[in-house]
């Protein structure tokens, strides 16, 4: 696909909102700035009472706005608006961003590149230093741990050569709606947390790749919406990791894998526990087992259905970390 075709593409560009009125008045006027012309935005408000409906319908008409009843989650959030748009490519960004103005020109141009491309992932780079990347993809071990690739690290505003990663961020990421059409959105019982992982999981079982494109660079106010180390969100990233990889990891793999995956996962578990005095992370585990048999169905239907072998699989995943490794990556998430 050449230049002037990928810039007649119309883009729906997806933003969840609940209660982010303060990041609504940042993130809004950026995206609306974008050097790709042929784009729309929806913001999808979960029932915000911070006056966060009020300033979109009047400081920015031009926004599409879908007001939810109740707090939906960001999942469904996303879900419902993809439904209600037709544009065959879709963006979803978090509010608490704020994009560069090519944000938007250098996904398309770089999913543009393979029809295989079903995903693109931005450099994601911390509000708050803006010199360090938050993340450049999501990357997944052998073990089952998923996580923001390159997080912490220096920025290079000199990488500009995109390259393949597992999947994207849906703080900022770029979807084809065909991939969509065939795998699904996103599974709206996750309701936030891991269900770009999922997605991505599911797209790379089918036979769709995922383009990380550094150029593409956006401003994250990490966890804004919901703080860093919360009860809540701790809950949800427990449960949602293991339905996670019950739904997507092939066999016969992950029986082979299924020590080390429960070593890992036990370990993350007490060292959560230890370091934030909290039982979230037990919590949401059993919320995960007391959905063993639905996830259990899920998992049928997308290993039926899957295109590539267990063995591709495995090999477009990283080698296990050391323990170190692990417990370097959670103890900088936790004080984050």
């Amino acid at each position: 696909m050449n230049d002037a075709l990928t810039m007649a593409e119309k883009v729906t560009i997806v933003i969840p909102s609940w209660n982010g009125r303060q990041h609504l008045r940042r993130c809004l006027p950026a995206v609306l700035a974008q050097t790709y012309s042929h784009f729309e935005v929806v913001v999808v408000d979960n029932a915000s009472t911070d006056g966060s409906i009020n300033l979109v319908r009047d400081q920015f008409s031009q926004v599409h706005l879908i007001v939810n009843e109740s707090n939906l989650g960001f999942a469904e959030a996303n879900n419902i608006a993809i439904r209600a748009t037709s544009a065959p490519f879709i963006a979803t960004l978090n509010n608490d961003t704020q994009v560069e103005a090519g944000w938007l020109s250098e996904l398309m141009r770089g999913i543009a590149s393979d029809p295989k491309l079903g995903m693109a992932a931005s450099k994601i780079l911390y509000m708050k230093p803006p010199h360090l990347i938050d993340s450049s993809g999501i990357g997944i071990s052998r073990a089952g741990l998923a996580w923001n690739r390159c997080n912490g690290a220096q920025d290079d505003p000199l990488e500009v050569e995109p390259y393949e990663v597992f999947g994207p961020s849906a703080a900022a990421a770029l979807y084809r709606r065909a991939m969509l059409d065939e795998i699904g959105l996103f599974d709206e019982a996750y309701f936030a947390y891991y269900e770009d992982t999922d997605l991505a999981w599911r797209a790379r079982l089918m036979g769709w790749r995922c383009l990380y494109v550094p150029a593409a660079r956006v401003y994250h106010a990490h966890s804004a919406t919901s703080r860093q180390g919360s009860h809540f969100k701790r809950y949800l990233l427990s449960r949602n990791e293991l339905w996670t990889i019950l739904k997507n990891y092939p066999s016969p793999d992950l029986w082979l894998r299924l020590p080390e995956i429960l070593f890992f996962d036990l370990f993350s578990m007490a060292y959560r526990m230890i370091l934030e005095r909290s039982w979230s992370p037990v919590l949401g585990r059993l919320a995960a087992l007391g959905r063993l048999r639905p996830m259990f169905h899920q998992r049928q239907v997308i290993q039926k259905q899957r295109r590539i072998t267990s063995q591709e699989m495995t090999q477009s995943m990283e080698p296990s970390p050391r323990l170190f490794q692990v417990t370097w990556r959670r103890l900088k998430t936790l004080v984050k």
